[in-house]
C-alpha cells in the first residue's frame, strides 16, 4: 500500500525532531539566493564537481565502478563508453543533463520515470525504460556470503498501475497544499524504492527523482552539492532505514518517520557544504581553492591519486600545482617518491 496517501499524511503526527529538520531545509532553502549571487566562477566549478561526483556515486552505491582517471572525460568532456560500466556512468550524466535543463516545475508522471531509467541505463539495455516483466526480490548479501531476503516488493504485475497511483497522489497532494512539499517528495521517493517498479537500475532512478523533485521545488542545492556522494558516505544507514521502514508497507502499517529524517537530514548536509563552499572560498580560482580545501581536510596519509578522486572538477595538474605550492608554505609534507609517494598535514590551518 502506498504510503503517500494525502488523507494519512495529513492525519500524520509528525515528531519535533523531524520538524525541526524540516524547518531546518527550508530555512536553507530561504538563503540560496544569497548564495546564488556570490562567485559564478565558483558555482560553475561546483556544479562541475557535483556532477562528477554524482554520477560515480549513483552507480558505485549499486556496485558500478570506472577507472578514477575515466571520470572526467565521461562526465564533463563526452568521451565515447568502452564498456558497460561506462555506459550507465554516461547515462547518468544524460539523465542529470535532462533534468537540469528542464525549465520550471516537471510534473513527475509514469513516462518521466520511465525516461530516467532509460537515460539512466546507458540506452542499450534491452528493458531500458521498461516496466519489470518478473518479480523481484531485494536481497542482502551478509558477511558470511550468505544471501537474505530483505525486501519483496511490489509484484511485477501491479507496477504499472501502483506507479500511476504513486505519480497520481503525489500530484493531488501539492495542488492540494495541505502538506509540506519536501514532506511529499521524500515519500515519494520512498514508495518508489518500495515499488521497485524497473528489473534493475531502481536505486539510480529514485537518487534521480529525488533531484528532479527538489530541483522542481526550488532547492537549488542538486546542482551544487551532490547529494548522491552523502548518500553514499551514510549507505548503511541509508539500507537499514529502508529495511526498517518499509516493513509492513505491502499493508500500510509501516512506519515511514525514520525515512524521513534521513532524507532531511542528508538534504540539510547538503545546504551545510554548499554554504560552507561558498562563504570560505577566498580569492584563488575556484577550482585551485576547491583543490586546496580538500587537501587541507585530509587526515593522516593521502596520495595526489585520492585528491583526483575527491576533487574530480579539478585536473591532476592543478592539483599537483596546489600540493607544490602548499609544500612551499610548510603546510604539507610529502614523503617518498614516484607511486609510492605520499602526502600529510604538517601543519593545520584555515583553508
Amino acid at each position: 500500500m502506498l504510503t503517500l496517501d494525502s488523507g494519512r499524511l495529513a492525519a500524520a503526527t509528525i515528531p519535533i525532531g523531524t520538524s525541526w529538520l524540516l524547518g531546518a531545509c527550508m530555512e536553507a532553502r530561504g538563503k540560496q539566493d544569497l548564495w546564488l549571487k556570490q562567485k559564478p566562477e565558483l558555482l560553475a566549478a561546483l556544479r562541475d564537481q557535483a556532477m562528477i561526483q554524482s554520477a560515480e556515486s549513483s552507480n558505485r552505491i549499486e556496485g558500478v565502478t570506472v577507472l578514477a582517471s575515466r571520470l572526467r572525460p565521461l562526465v564533463l568532456g563526452g568521451a565515447k563508453p568502452r564498456d558497460r560500466s561506462e555506459e550507465e556512468l554516461a547515462g547518468y550524466r544524460r539523465a542529470l543533463d535532462w533534468i537540469f535543463s528542464r525549465k520550471g516545475s516537471v510534473s513527475i508522471t509514469p513516462d518521466v520515470i520511465r525516461r530516467l531509467h532509460a537515460l539512466a541505463q546507458g540506452g542499450h539495455s534491452a528493458d531500458a525504460g521498461e516496466w519489470k516483466q518478473r518479480d523481484n526480490e531485494i536481497v542482502e548479501i551478509l558477511p558470511n556470503g550468505e544471501r537474505r531476503i530483505r525486501f519483496v516488493p511490489a509484484p511485477a504485475r501491479d507496477t504499472p498501475k501502483l506507479i500511476a497511483a504513486l505519480c497520481r497522489s503525489y500530484q493531488e497532494a501539492c495542488h492540494g497544499e495541505r502538506i509540506p512539499p519536501l514532506l511529499l517528495v521524500a515519500t515519494f521517493v520512498f514508495d518508489l524504492l518500495c515499488v521497485h517498479p524497473f528489473r534493475d537500475g531502481n536505486g539510480r532512478v529514485s537518487r534521480l527523482a529525488t533531484t528532479l523533485l527538489l530541483k522542481s521545488h526550488g532547492f537549488e542545492v542538486v546542482r551544487y552539492v551532490s547529494l548522491e556522494r552523502l548518500v553514499e558516505e551514510r549507505k548503511d544507514e541509508y539500507y537499514g532505514i529502508l529495511r526498517a521502514c518499509s516493513d509492513g508497507w505491502h499493508d500500510g502499517t509501516n512506519e515511514i518517520t525514520p525515512w524521513w529524517n534521513y532524507f532531511f537530514g542528508v538534504l540539510r548536509s547538503g545546504y551545510r557544504e554548499f554554504e560552507r563552499q561558498v562563504e570560505s572560498t577566498g580569492v584563488r580560482p575556484a577550482k585551485s581553492e576547491l583543490a586546496r580545501r580538500t587537501a587541507l581536510e585530509q587526515v593522516g596519509r593521502f596520495t595526489l591519486a585520492d585528491l583526483v578522486q575527491q576533487a574530480p572538477s579539478a585536473s591532476p595538474q592543478l592539483i599537483k600545482k596546489v600540493l607544490a605550492e602548499l609544500k612551499r608554505e610548510g603546510i604539507l609534507r610529502l614523503t617518498g617518491r614516484g607511486r609510492g609517494a605520499y602526502w600529510e598535514v604538517s601543519k593545520r590551518t584555515d583553508p
